[in-house]
């Protein structure tokens, strides 16, 4: 009989830990996929960054390292820089990204380093019992936001792909989401193509996925996807952002 689906060899078999509905482990298939397709399995190093993820490197099927809460973009760097002919991406969430990792990804960007990011964007902290995040919508619930995030008081969401596409160290940015079938496929050619960039040394290049938490949200991942469609993609459209022409 024919196999037309099975894990990819970019994943080991070890389940994942992630709460019911959770799309990281979509995430995680997109990228071990591209690694399988591209071939370069055996010469991708990976930055687990903190947060629901801390533990990828149990998953991902290639040499990983850990690095502190939002450091993985200076982790990258010197694993780039010291180690040239690798592929190295950090996977981190928004909390760990766009909070205390704000620095590290600017500067990463800026600076045009040849590494790729894949940035999953669930608007709020996951592993740590579901605060605010950099992320979070105007007016969404959290456990530090109970009547909804206000502006006034906590300032505005961070459209961090919008932000990044303005450095000139940055040549590759798209944003992306996992809610369905076609936006998973757009996913992973945005993924492969922020690999390719790399590859071909053209500098910094980062895939933001919009995803989602039913657990910290408080719904079911039915009603998060929606939740997710008619309130996240306006905030944070999909589209590339910086690099769509690039040939790679």
């Amino acid at each position: 009989m024919e196999t037309v689906f099975k894990r990819p060899h970019g994943l080991t078999d070890k389940a994942f830990h992630y709460c019911p509905g959770c799309t990281h482990g979509i995430v995680h298939r997109l990228v071990a996929e591209v690694m399988d397709e591209l071939g370069i399995e055996g010469d991708t190093v990976g930055i687990a960054s903190v947060g629901c993820t801390y533990n990828s490197y149990d998953y991902f099927n290639c040499d990983m390292i850990q690095a502190a809460h939002g450091r993985a973009p200076a982790v990258a760097t010197g694993a780039k820089r010291s180690l040239p002919g690798k592929y190295v991406f950090t996977y981190q969430g928004d909390g760990d990204l766009a909070a205390i990792g704000t620095a590290e990804i600017v500067h990463a960007a800026t600076r045009g380093e040849k590494i790729t990011t894949i940035f999953v964007n669930n608007a709020i902290y996951g592993m740590t019992s579901g605060q605010m995040a950099p992320t979070t919508l105007v007016g969404q619930v959290t456990t530090t936001t109970p009547f909804g995030r206000k502006p006034e008081l906590h300032g505005y969401p961070v459209r961090v792909s919008e932000m990044l596409s303005t450095l000139e160290g940055a040549v590759y940015v798209e944003r992306v989401a996992v809610n369905n079938v076609q936006n998973i496929k757009k996913a992973k050619a945005a993924i492969k193509k922020a690999f390719q960039v790399q590859m071909a040394g053209l500098g910094f290049s980062i895939v933001e996925v919009l995803s989602i938490c039913p657990t910290n949200w408080g719904m079911t991942p039915q009603n998060s996807l929606k939740w997710l469609e008619e309130n996240m993609m306006d905030h944070y459209p999909l589209g590339n952002f910086k690099g769509k022409d690039l040939e790679v």
